[in-house]
């Protein structure tokens, strides 16, 4: 199990680096599938994994060439920080069944909204 964690963090870590998403978009349903985790247990764990040291590599790399915004990166991780402790309240209060059916239909939406409407 510890190497297949690893592998896994390796993984959702390097698409994440390459694409720019979040890596519990890839991250929650690899711990619900391979390591059999409840919906609300593999989100919890994958916002362990992803604190902020986890991104700092990527983000220097992309700074470095001038594809960071610093100002507004820090203006999104406070307002990320109090939004997740919010919505990770409100998850508790909500079956395993609605979380893992929101977090499809979100997968969904995102997804469906970026392969079909142009941008600009």
């Amino acid at each position: 199990m510890t190497l297949l964690a690893l592998l896994i963090g390796l993984l959702v870590g390097g698409f994440s680096g390459v694409v720019g998403l979040g890596g519990g978009i890839l991250m929650v349903p690899a711990l619900v599938y391979f390591f059999h985790m409840s919906q609300h247990r593999a989100q919890g764990t994958s916002l362990a994994a992803m604190l902020a040291p986890v991104g700092i590599l990527a983000f220097l790399e992309y700074y470095r060439r001038g594809n960071a915004d610093l100002k507004t990166g820090l203006l999104l991780a406070a307002g990320f920080t109090l939004g997740a402790y919010f919505g990770g309240v409100g998850a508790q209060h909500i079956s395993e069944l609605l979380l893992r059916r929101i977090f499809a239909t979100t997968l969904i939406i995102v997804g469906m909204r970026m392969l079909f409407v142009k941008i600009g």
